[in-house]
């Protein structure tokens, strides 16, 4: 048996080894719900872009995307040629 250690209101009592493992899982389980509860508070937080908003963004990346592909391929290929010719000679 041990004695509590950690906190002014257990001092004086003795605690076995399943006690304090049992103490340290509700304070886990308990830090776990307040994690959660403060995810939650923070989603409420969120203003979500409308329909109109999110298929303009949407648009925008996808063209970016689309964009930024091209030119890597075209210097893809540029590269190639360039090295093929660097290469054969």
């Amino acid at each position: 048996m041990n004695y509590c250690a950690r906190c002014a209101l257990c001092a004086g009592k003795r605690f076995t080894e399943t006690d304090m493992a049992n103490q340290e899982k509700a304070k886990e389980e308990s830090r776990i719900k307040s994690f959660f509860k403060g995810v939650k508070t923070e989603f409420k937080k969120i203003i979500w872009p409308d329909k109109f908003t999110l298929g303009r963004q949407l648009a925008a990346v996808v063209s970016i995307t689309v964009v930024a592909g091209v030119i890597i391929a075209l210097v893809d290929y540029v590269s190639r040629i360039v090295i093929n010719l660097v290469v054969g000679l």
